[in-house]
């Protein structure tokens, strides 16, 4: 049976412009992924008739119009993960006592405005280490999904974070251990080295191609256009498990707000017409090769 998740992270656009060395966004953007990315998604969401798992940076439950945009996600049969309490981009590098605070104070914050404990965890950026795992599963997670064996990806975040340290700028974001590159692609119980097999967590590897490992996620798609997001698509059709990892700000576009991270990030000079366009190609596309889509959650208990 062929099965497909597609999660959001839901990292406010501070994250972006900490990624970027730009200093706090201005005020009239700070909450633009809550108070209109989210509601497109869900939008989107019901009219594809898709089910979607929400990461969530659990600091941004302390606005209550965002535990009300999630209370109708929960509503509508959307999952809700963990992006860990603060998003912190080393939380990979931190004290076990550090990454505790993080991972188990996100979820005391989610049962206090929410109700819930909830069973995935996703890392800032994408970076765990054994340690953060360990810690992720004596929290009670049950799954992560955050390693991402993408060669592409890596090289160019090792090139950015390196022209910013010439040009003197400081990134919040690191870079993972080249390691990561090893893990599997597909489904897997995290084994020590978190990159083998073995009886621990369920891991969902962020979602890359067959063949050279390009990434299938919401910015590579987007940036693509309809015809390279078909061409990457096929490249994963036909695999027992797509994860699609989208984020918030694929949601949006420079008209909405973000005409600062424009020369930043090249996504927000997509219309947000034309993403959604992108997006449901591909969904289509995977819809008429998978058998059912499901939030993480689900597939991990089946």
């Amino acid at each position: 049976m062929r099965r497909c998740a597609i999660s959001v992270d839901l990292d406010e656009i501070h994250h972006y412009f900490a990624i970027h060395g730009l200093g706090a966004p201005p005020a009239a953007s700070a909450h633009l992924v809550y108070d209109i990315a989210l509601p497109r998604c869900l939008a989107f969401a019901a009219d594809l008739g898709i089910p979607l798992t929400l990461f969530v940076v659990a600091a941004d439950l302390e606005r209550p119009e965002n535990v009300a945009l999630l209370r109708r996600a929960l509503a509508e049969g959307h999952e809700i993960g963990s992006h860990s309490k603060d998003h912190l981009y080393d939380l990979a590098r931190r004290s076990r006592a550090e990454q505790r605070e993080q991972v188990a104070g996100a979820l005391d914050l989610f049962e206090r405005h929410l109700g819930i404990r909830p069973a995935g965890f996703r890392a800032p950026g994408y970076t765990v280490s054994d340690q953060l795992l360990e810690v992720v599963a004596e929290a009670g997670h049950s799954y992560d999904s955050s390693v991402f064996p993408c060669p592409s990806y890596y090289a160019a975040k090792a090139a950015t974070l390196g022209l910013m340290k010439l040009r003197g700028k400081t990134s919040h974001s690191i870079l993972d251990s080249p390691a990561v590159l090893t893990a599997p692609r597909r489904p897997y119980r995290i084994g020590r080295p978190y990159t083998t097999e073995g009886q621990g967590l369920w891991e969902f590897p962020i979602q890359v191609t067959r063949g050279p490992r390009l990434p299938f996620i919401g910015t590579a798609l987007t940036l693509a256009g309809r015809l390279g997001a078909r061409a990457l698509t096929e490249l994963v059709v036909g695999e027992p498990f797509v994860n699609l990892e989208l984020h918030g700000i694929d949601f949006l576009d420079d008209g909405d707000g973000l005409g600062q991270l424009r020369g930043f990030q090249p996504d927000v000079k997509v219309a947000w017409g034309e993403k959604r366009e992108t997006l449901e190609s591909v969904i289509a596309r995977l819809r008429r090769a998978a058998d059912a889509f499901l939030a993480l959650t689900q597939w991990a208990n089946l």
